[in-house]
């Protein structure tokens, strides 16, 4: 459960950071690294099998 929330948490704050910065290198570094977050915790919790 806490995973989950953990996930949303990711979620969100990617979602906020992208929307205060104006720049498309950083918009694109912040989503590559929520993305990465998020098939982590993914696998850990075993949503997705790699």
């Amino acid at each position: 459960m806490t995973d989950y929330i953990l996930a949303l948490l990711v979620i969100i704050v990617a979602i906020f950071i992208i929307k205060k910065v104006a720049t498309c290198l950083i918009k694109s570094i912040v989503a590559i690294i929520a993305l990465a977050i998020l098939v982590y915790l993914f696998t850990k919790t075993g949503l997705i099998s790699i």
